[in-house]
């Protein structure tokens, strides 16, 4: 199994556990924005010039929500 593999297993079950804990969509906000918080120090931790790219990357994760929206599917 490659890496990405294993981190899809994990963020799969990740997703699966969220739910459990609570199966209302409206509260698993918070849990998305810890999580985009968390990878927001990371991206700095790792090379502060890569703060950029993360905001690069948050443009495009709203970019992809609106397509979502509109469009139905990811």
């Amino acid at each position: 199994m490659s890496k990405e593999d294993d981190l899809r297993e994990i963020l799969n079950q990740t997703a699966k556990e969220i739910s459990l804990l609570d199966h209302n969509p409206r509260t698993w906000l918070s849990w998305m924005v810890y999580l985009l918080g968390r990878l927001d120090r990371l991206s700095m931790d790792v090379n502060p010039n890569d703060q950029q790219l993360y905001k690069e990357m948050l443009t495009a994760l709203q970019s992809a929500i609106r397509d979502r929206l509109t469009r139905g599917g990811w």
